[in-house]
């Protein structure tokens, strides 16, 4: 049996790392890269929702004015901020809700509709779409549109806003006369409540609407 000398060890272990140690030093490196990569990220987010909450805090706080008025023109100059640095944070679109009231307020329909509807079309979480989509469609109804507030409201919805989504599509009803579908929303809504829920409010509307057709 032919003892393998120290040079020729030495040799298969160069040629082993010729074919196999870059590759497994370019793997290692790839791996840090990931890790320190990912790290990396989650700090960047971690900071960017920081410095995002406390200028949204800022934007509140610029309604805080001792006329008890907002400052019209803060509101702008933070909201816009909000949506330009900070536009994947839920605080640019809780930023968007704040602008939304704010024009409401001021009886800017038009503006109201339009950041509402910026959160519609690309909601960052499910609360946050289905709390703008159903402020838009009563922004809609006052506007005269309650059949396009309506189709807001159409398709499935999760069973967490089933309740407030079919009483807002009754009070459009009411709005447009169609009494017996109203009454059918309302049945809908008060169905969709917890058990431990009041349906006092729910039960007014659908009193009125028996009296209305007594």
């Amino acid at each position: 049996m032919t003892t393998r000398t120290e040079e020729e060890q030495l040799a298969d272990i160069k040629d082993w790392w010729q074919r196999n140690g870059m590759p497994l030093l370019t793997g290692a490196a790839l791996a840090l890269v990931v890790v320190f990569g990912w790290q990396a990220w989650k700090k960047y987010q971690a900071t960017q929702a920081q410095n995002a909450s406390i200028l949204y805090q800022q934007l509140v706080e610029s309604s805080l004015t001792p006329s008890g008025q907002p400052d019209t023109a803060r509101v702008a100059e933070l909201a816009g901020k909000l949506t330009s640095e900070y536009a994947g944070t839920q605080y640019a679109q809780y930023g968007r809700l704040f602008v939304a009231k704010v024009a409401v307020d001021a009886g800017k329909l038009d503006d109201a509709a339009a950041e509402l509807k910026a959160i519609v079309d690309k909601p960052v979480d499910a609360t946050l779409g289905e709390l703008a989509r159903q402020r838009l469609a009563r922004v809609l109804a006052a506007q005269g549109k309650v059949e396009d507030g309506l189709k807001l409201l159409e398709g499935d919805t999760d069973k967490a806003y089933l309740a407030s989504r079919e009483e807002l599509k009754g009070d459009l009803l009411v709005q447009l006369k169609r009494t017996d579908d109203a009454r059918s929303a309302y049945e809908k809504a008060k169905a969709a409540l917890p058990d431990d829920a009041a349906a006092g409010a729910l039960q007014v509307k659908l009193d009125d609407l028996a009296k209305g057709g007594a």
